[in-house]
């Protein structure tokens, strides 16, 4: 059993000094999603946003930190709706005959076998951006034209993630402390005939829809709603209900983020992955966080009774 340990919103380094106002934004974009626990909350738009949460919420730390906190982001990548000898690398609509929870053929079968062939939706002019689009789990592909096409998750073929970062670090090829996004690309352009190799090590493979959506807007998360910048937070959703207000806290970072989108990457109730942005400088963000810390939820006080009974400590 995962334990469960009431706090206090004072005991929460940084609280008093967040922007409490663009949390409870980000809150409302899905609160109209959530059930009767969450009725006060999310019935309550007025006032000051920090009295609002914590009126409405009491701080909840489920599971044994130090927390992991990665980053995310939506790649802005160069794309052509037909394949040529620079655009190349496609990524695929959902197959028709995909089911919730089937296993389909692995990232390599896919790729060698050309099993996805007729469900191309765009191409991509590299391997890598077309992987590391399968990682982010969306992307804005600009045309040639100029036009702005705005790729979310569709589904995905129910193999097992695994992570090439971890494989290069295996092999010797990337020291821990030195891994990263960026090291990743490096590795993958000082070696660009075993890239694709590489990537056949992660069996997990993503696939994607059309999305209409302003290009102001961020991608749809796991909530089915766009995720906000610095404040919509990926989670292991079998521990962190989603849209669920979630203190995030590590040596760099202190702030209120909601939980609105999930990853398979995401593992456990200290697990947590900050949406960066869209773009290059949000890419260069996300690259790099990989930080230790704690997770705090913040429950309604009828669920954290239910899950962290008696007082707060």
């Amino acid at each position: 059993m995962i334990a469960a340990r009431r706090r206090t919103h004072a005991a929460l380094p940084g609280w008093d000094r967040d922007d409490h106002a663009a949390a409870r934004a980000a809150f409302f974009v899905t609160a109209d999603l959530l059930g009767p626990d969450w009725a006060a909350a999310a019935g309550d738009t007025g006032g000051d946003a920090r009295a609002f949460f914590e009126t409405h919420f009491v701080p909840v730390e489920i599971g044994t930190p130090p927390a992991l906190l990665t980053g995310y982001y939506e790649p802005e990548l160069q794309g052509s709706l037909t394949a040529t000898a620079r655009f190349a690398w496609p990524l695929y609509a959902l197959p028709a005959e995909h089911a919730p929870g089937l296993v389909g053929p692995s990232r390599a079968a896919i790729e060698l076998g050309g099993l996805m062939r007729g469900q191309e939706l765009v191409w991509l002019d590299s391997p890598v951006e077309a992987f590391l689009a399968q990682v982010q789990g969306s992307a804005r592909v600009r045309l040639e034209d100029g036009r702005l096409l705005r790729m979310g998750y569709a589904g995905r073929n129910g193999q097992p993630y695994r992570s090439i970062g971890q494989e290069l670090i295996r092999r010797g090829e990337v020291s821990a402390a030195a891994m990263s996004a960026q090291t990743i690309r490096a590795w993958c352009a000082a070696h660009p005939g075993q890239a694709v190799e590489l990537f056949w090590h992660n069996p997990s493979f993503v696939f994607f829809k059309l999305l209409d959506l302003p290009e102001s807007s961020g991608p749809i998360g796991a909530m089915g709603r766009p995720v906000t910048p610095m404040r919509s937070l990926a989670v292991d959703s079998d521990h962190i209900p989603l849209g669920a207000p979630v203190w995030v806290e590590t040596q760099a970072l202190s702030r209120l983020c909601i939980a609105q989108d999930s990853g398979s990457a995401m593992h456990g109730p200290q697990r947590g992955d900050l949406f960066c942005g869209s773009g290059a400088e949000a890419g260069e963000m996300a690259g790099r966080m990989k930080d230790a810390g704690r997770l705090v939820l913040l429950l309604p006080p009828a669920l954290a009774e239910r899950m962290a009974p008696g007082a707060r400590l």
